[in-house]
């Protein structure tokens, strides 16, 4: 059933203003004739009946000039009780209304000041000219209580509207607030799924691009050791696989209760990562330190993607064939160091020879060219990146600071290069400087 009131059309103000005079008058016309009782009222009614209508048609300005609505009907009220009229509520209704609209737009000492001073008007007009037999009591009290309800109504009322205002501002506020912390959130989770996808490629890429050269120069040598390369290179790419299955997968069970198809990788895995190394010629030494204590999820999976992005960049970009990753448990953090001693390679001309060349000694490698002196070459070819630049480092530094942690990277004083993380074990009470 449709609510009659809402069905109403809107009125304007300006109709609102009108209906509102004309219910004055309808009142304060019978009030320019009471009188208190046993007395004679000792004037005419119509002066009083014209004063309030005069009162009654100020009113309607009272959303445009408040202040002078108010002054204009308490010179009308004043006029009537020095005339004799009794101020009774119903005559003083133009200046209640008055006093109300100027409460409902004005700060409260404003609304208060008028109230306070049309009180004083009233109350030392009717103790002057007023009828001697009305009790002194009423005299005080009954303009003081008529005058004041309105201007305490008005403030209520427009302390409520702020209150709703400010309210609706904060209601939008907050709605923007979460859009913006849903915005946040989703960079964050690309970027992380960006950081992952990239640790993983690069990874697996870089070592099923050596295997695969390997396998190349091998052919036409060495077909058992080929085959045997070749098989190493399938197992690449098979784990590959897995791992991107795995991280794809965390995507589609992100709203599921299921767990992921594959275990997060940490730093239990170190060793089985270690070991990926070894068919690209990368011995990985792994030492720890201190007492062992367990990281949060995160930032095992931190340090875990630490390790395998520096060695990957060790393999990329260091003429060596060893590094070593040691892990410190200190007392509040943990600290993974990464080293190589070897040199940085820099990026082969457009016209260097075929692909990357390797040591004989090293298991399952071609033979070095004749005088090519030190490890091999593992430059990515020109243009490509040198180590201390290019996203992975980037992806390293975001992954410790979400971590709550730190990372520092550069060249060793005896040689070499050096990764360094420090995570701490509470993210939430370790926030490393």
């Amino acid at each position: 059933m449709k609510d009659p009131v809402r069905a109403l059309p809107a009125l304007s103000p300006r109709l609102v203003d009108v209906i509102v005079a004309v219910a004055l008058f309808a009142c304060a016309f019978p009030g320019s004739m009471i009188t208190f009782p046993g007395s004679d009222l000792g004037v005419s009614w119509w002066p009083g009946a014209l004063l309030a209508g005069v009162s009654c048609v100020i009113v309607t300005g009272r959303r445009r000039r408040p202040r002078t609505t108010v002054a204009l009907t308490l010179l009308g009220a004043f006029v009537m009780s020095v005339l004799g009229y009794l101020p009774t509520v119903l005559l003083l209704g133009p200046l209640m209304v008055a006093l109300y609209s100027l409460a409902l737009v004005a700060d409260r000492r404003t609304a208060n000041s008028f109230a306070v001073a049309a009180v004083a008007v009233l109350v030392g007009t009717s103790l002057v000219a007023g009828p001697a037999q009305e009790p002194l009591v009423l005299k005080l009290l009954g303009p003081a209580a008529w005058l004041l309800l309105p201007t305490s109504l008005g403030t209520v009322a427009r302390l409520r509207s702020a209150y709703l205002v400010a309210e609706r501002a904060r209601a939008e506020h907050a709605e923007r607030t979460r859009e913006e912390e849903a915005l946040r959130r989703v960079t964050e989770e690309r970027l992380r799924i960006a950081r992952d996808l990239h640790d993983v490629v690069a990874h697996h890429l870089v070592l099923a691009n050596l295997q695969a050269t390997l396998v190349a120069r091998q052919l036409a040598t060495d077909t058992d050791r080929a085959a045997h390369t070749a098989t190493e290179l399938a197992g690449s790419t098979s784990s590959a696989l897995r791992e991107l299955k795995s991280t794809v997968g965390l995507l589609r069970h992100a709203g599921s209760t299921d767990p992921p198809p594959e275990p997060t990788p940490g730093l239990a895995r170190l060793p089985e990562l270690a070991a990926s190394f070894r068919p690209a010629g990368l011995t990985v030494t792994v030492r720890g330190e201190g007492e062992p204590r367990p990281l949060p999820a995160g930032a095992d999976l931190t340090a875990y993607r630490i390790v395998q992005e520096a060695l990957t960049n060790v393999t990329k970009h260091a003429a060596t064939d060893t590094a070593e990753v040691r892990l410190t448990h200190l007392a509040d953090r943990l600290v993974v160091t990464v080293t190589d001693d070897g040199t940085p390679t820099p990026p082969r001309a457009p016209d260097s020879p075929g692909p990357p060349t390797r040591d004989p000694s090293s298991p399952g490698l071609p033979p070095r060219d004749p005088g090519s002196p030190g490890p091999p070459d593992r430059s990515p070819g020109p243009g490509g990146p040198t180590p201390g630049s290019g996203y992975g480092l980037v992806g390293m530094r975001e992954r410790a600071r979400s971590a709550g942690g730190l990372l520092r990277v550069g060249p060793r004083p005896g040689g070499g290069f050096e990764v360094v993380a420090e995570l701490p074990f509470d993210p939430g009470k370790n926030q490393l400087a």
